[in-house]
């Protein structure tokens, strides 16, 4: 059963990752999104439904990696089984570009994208925050990626436990 909730988490996860990028955001600034909200509306509305999007989306990596580390914990408490620095590493890593991600760089790019929108705000202001928003969504672009790229290995670590690990006999099971 704990082998079966790590191997849920890591699939859910890694799919939420990758229909995020290749689906959901490409949608939302599509020519079906220019057409459904209308050139005047669509710059700014598309970009803050996707920035409501990516909030989420970050909130998920969030939800995936606690539940990642727990099951790690639980392995350690049920099972004995000390966890490996490598692994731990990685999904300390994921989970503090979550957080990163979720409380840093979601709002800054969230700001931006109003800054660069906002009617009020002078034409220089504006340059300046549309210059620095494709920077730091170059910069989500990149972690993205790296964060797929570590969520897909942790799923391939979660599928493939080493061979003392795939049937335990139930004196190894603390009870």
């Amino acid at each position: 059963m704990l082998r079966f909730v790590g191997l849920t988490n890591a699939a859910v996860w890694l799919g939420g990752a990758i229909f995020y990028t290749l689906v959901v955001a490409p949608a939302l600034v599509s020519q079906d999104m220019v057409n459904l909200l209308k050139q005047p509306n669509f710059p700014f509305f598309s970009g803050a439904i996707v920035q409501l999007v990516l909030a989420s989306y970050f909130h998920l990596h969030l939800g995936c990696a606690f539940v990642a580390l727990l099951h790690v914990l639980a392995e350690w408490l049920y099972l004995g089984r000390a966890a490996r620095t490598l692994w731990t590493y990685l999904l300390l890593g994921l989970f503090a570009a979550s957080l990163l991600g979720a409380f840093w760089l979601s709002p800054k790019l969230r700001d931006l994208q109003r800054t660069k929108h906002l009617v009020k705000a002078a034409p220089g202001q504006r340059e300046a925050a549309a210059r620095s928003f494709r920077i730091w969504q170059g910069f989500f672009q990149g972690l993205n990626v790296l964060m797929i790229g570590g969520v897909a290995v942790y799923f391939w670590r979660a599928a493939h436990p080493p061979d003392e690990l795939r049937f335990v006999g139930s004196a190894k099971i603390r009870g």
